[in-house]
């Protein structure tokens, strides 16, 4: 668990499946080729720049982006992240109202990875 997770006292019911880690933590979560990594943001986003492996996921395409969570592992971890980290905690969850086990957030998104 983080130090942020701990900082915010008590946690939301699913805060036990979706932990927020931060840029250090997440670059070497999804250095390993075996991840699902998904960027949720729109495509036009995406085209800007995005991290290496992941795939593009719309957050605000509603029954195609559970669409596109069916065909995944639900019991592999899923990472997540956004512009900012607003849509992704969203997503994460959405993800973990469908089944998901355990869903890693990239705290502050992509505007804090360099």
């Amino acid at each position: 668990m983080s130090i942020i997770n701990k900082l915010l006292g008590p946690k939301p019911e699913y805060s036990e499946k979706i932990e927020i880690l931060g840029v250090e933590e997440y670059k070497k979560a999804v250095n390993n080729n075996d991840v699902q990594l998904v960027d949720v943001r729109t495509p036009r986003e995406f085209r800007g720049g995005h991290i290496a492996r992941a795939v593009n996921i719309d957050y605000f395409r509603g029954a195609d982006f559970e669409k596109a969570f069916e065909k995944m592992d639900r019991n592999k971890p899923v990472y997540l992240y956004c512009r900012s980290g607003n849509r992704s905690l969203k997503a994460a969850r959405k993800l973990v109202s469908m089944g998901f086990e355990k869903v890693y957030d990239l705290q502050g998104g992509i505007l804090k990875w360099k």
